[in-house]
């Protein structure tokens, strides 16, 4: 048996930090246990070889070849053409093949795709509770294309930013997060315009979808189930009376393996459930198919091909729609256009599992050590990336990644950035108190985000909130990626920071899906409903509300500070119950006036709205990722408090512009 000694030597060889500090500033030792426990889930470490899977450099580096332990190799390029060590070396994918062997050669840009000049101002959206006169039940990209001509018009926007689109199986409670998606490759169908797929006036006399629809639209919540369900129907009719042309074709075989793996386990999840009505995820499969390698899925693919082009044509039909969408927006006017949201996790039981198995660590889980929002530490279930495969396959899976999520749009944010540097795990068996941290090969990574960006022509925010080791944000920011800040989280001691100390490569905001609105803020509504979904005792819910009278004060004397509020706001927190239009007014300016590239205001905060979208920690016990907005689409046009609140943010945000030309 090891030592303790030994075992954190080999832990720390894998990226097994030894001790770490938690949220609460707590400092923490891993235990001989966990490092066992997680070098057991790692498995054997590859054996160091000549000439390693993956080189990743700089564009500035690239001359190193000509004299560096590589010398003498010859590097394919990827248009095929092949260079000497010491030729100018392009950015982006090569082969390099010495006497000791081949690997692949990925040289980077030394930052993302450049900001560049003025504040741009974005409304963020969940795209599913996007309600109008004419959707079926769901947001969808028509209504999206109509939100885009509101907010330049009535906003001055610069962008708009979604919720991640990732494909999802679309099943309450549980399988309807955008943030625990099916596929992080592929998109949800269920934001698809029906109405303007090709070929479907040929059946919109059968599918009788206008009382349904009208039904659907009418409910308080998104029902995903019924949306899907009706949407599907319509598709399949589609399908068959105009089938795929040659270019929805020549898409689908352009996306080569990813996407055949995907449309595979699609149809496959849909077959055995068929069959087996209590079989709803692919670890409860027969077992011949729980492996895309398996004879079994290669003849069940052969047999029922045309399904698994169907689950494609989606793909292409989507892809197609949201290019228009993006198009539209840059005819528009605005500057960005679409900006996306990369999901961190995917579902262990999801489609990208199934087909990438070992490219996650089995076992262990991810999550975060304990902080104020959760004392005991959070698990969130799903597997952490086992980085030597990622390696040893070039990051190709990695660069898919970045790549499908930038496709038509002008930013990306990265959820949970930190991802890139290192990731709390839980090994099996264990609880969130009893996990540590493994480090990942950040510099590689984040050179690879770089690349995607310029190729892109797309912007890079990064999602640092949460525990954020020394040295993340800095290398961010030296890539030219901007930050994620966040009024509630912004402070020195309990002291709200003032605009003029927020950085410029950042993002600002107010809040996000997991946090309250400003009015669920202001009003104590998240207690309320943290209450009522008994994730909060009674006496930690009348803890959190005197701590809230606390900080609603301290903001009222930060938004006086920064000459936004009367004399009189000053010290009357607890006397201020609701949430009047000067002191929403003031909260949004506050961040208006920050120096920040992009100002993000979310459309809860434009509406006023006091339900966040999701409540950590609930499933069915809140309405988690269903919730409509709460004016249509036509009521931003007509509703008086709805233009009142679109015109403040338009003046904020010509504000921020006239600010920069003053510059």
């Amino acid at each position: 048996m090891p030592t303790d000694a030994e075992l954190s030597a080999a832990a720390e060889t894998l990226g097994v930090q030894q001790e770490f500090r938690d949220g609460f500033g707590r400092h923490h030792i891993t235990t001989p246990e966990t490092n066992a426990a997680i070098i057991a889930s790692m498995g054997p470490a590859d054996k160091p070889t000549p000439l390693p899977p993956v080189i990743v450099i700089s564009e500035n580096d690239a001359g190193a070849f000509s004299d560096g332990p590589f010398s003498g190799g010859l590097i394919t390029v990827e248009d095929g053409t092949t260079l000497q060590p010491g030729d100018k070396l392009p950015c982006g994918y090569h082969q390099l093949t010495t006497d000791a062997g081949t690997a692949r050669l990925i040289v980077t840009p030394e930052s993302a795709c450049p900001v560049g000049e003025g504040r741009r101002t974005g409304l963020g959206v969940m795209l599913y509770g996007l309600r109008s006169a004419r959707n079926w039940g769901c947001g969808d990209f028509r209504d999206l294309t109509a939100l885009i001509d509101w907010a330049v018009t009535s906003l001055n926007a610069n962008f708009i930013a979604l919720n991640p689109l990732h494909a999802i199986h679309n099943r309450r409670p549980y399988n309807t997060s955008p943030y625990l998606p099916n596929s992080i490759f592929y998109r949800n169908f269920l934001y698809l315009d029906v109405e303007a797929v090709p070929g479907f006036n040929l059946i919109k006399d059968r599918v009788n979808y206008a009382e349904e629809a009208a039904t659907l639209r009418a409910s308080s919540a998104v029902e995903y189930e019924a949306v899907a369900t009706m949407k599907r129907r319509a598709l399949e009719l589609i399908f068959e009376a105009c089938p795929p042309d040659e270019s929805a074709l020549e898409w689908i075989c352009a996306e080569g393996d990813l996407l055949r793996l995907y449309s595979t386990h699609c149809a496959l999840d849909e077959h055995i459930h068929a069959a087996h009505p209590d079989i709803w995820i692919w670890p409860d499969w027969p077992a011949e198919y729980q492996s895309p390698d398996h004879p079994a899925v290669q003849r069940f693919a052969a047999e029922h091909a045309r399904e698994i082009l169907f689950h494609g044509w989606l793909q292409w039909l989507i892809d197609q729609q949201l290019e228009g969408v993006q198009r539209h927006a840059l005819a528009a006017g605005m500057s960005i256009g679409l900006y996306h949201d990369l999901a961190l996790a995917t579902d262990r039981c999801g489609a990208d599992l199934w087909a990438y198995r070992d490219f996650f660590i089995p076992g262990c889980r991810v999550g975060s050590p304990p902080d104020d929002f959760s004392p005991t530490g959070q698990d969130w279930s799903f597997p952490p990336p086992n980085s030597q495969r990622h390696r040893r396959d070039g990051y190709r899976l990695f660069a898919q990644s970045i790549r499908k999520s930038l496709r038509h749009g002008g930013a990306l944010r990265i959820d949970h950035v930190m991802r890139l540097f290192r990731l709390y795990w839980i090994p099996p068996g264990r609880n969130a108190m009893e996990g540590a941290y493994v480090r990942d090969h950040a510099e590689e990574l984040v050179r690879i985000l770089a690349l995607e960006s310029r190729r892109a022509g797309s912007v890079i925010i990064g999602e640092d909130l949460g525990t954020v080791e020394p040295g993340v944000r800095e290398t961010l920011a030296r890539f030219g990626i901007l930050s994620y800040r966040l009024l509630y989280f912004e402070r020195e001691g309990e002291t709200f920071k003032q605009p003029a100390v927020y950085p410029q490569l950042a993002l600002v905001s107010t809040t996000t899906h997991d946090l309250p609105t400003i009015t669920g803020f202001w009003t104590g509504a998240d207690i309320e409903a943290r209450l009522a979904a008994g994730t909060n005792s009674g006496e930690a819910a009348a803890a959190q509300r005197a701590n809230r009278v606390n900080d609603k004060q301290r903001l009222l004397e930060a938004l006086f500070r920064a000459n936004l509020l009367p004399a009189e706001y000053e010290h009357n927190a607890a006397l201020m119950p609701e949430l009047t239009g000067e002191l929403h007014c003031a909260i949004m300016g506050y961040l208006a006036e920050t120096p920040a590239a992009f100002w993000l205001v979310n459309q809860e905060d434009l509406t006023k709205e006091p339900a966040q979208q999701n409540l950590p920690g609930t499933t069915a016990e809140y309405p988690n990722w269903s919730c409509k907005m709460r004016f249509s689409l036509e009521e931003l046009h007509t509703v008086p408090e709805a233009r009142d609140c679109a015109v403040m943010i338009r003046n904020w945000a010509l504000q921020r512009e006239n600010a920069v030309a003053r510059l």
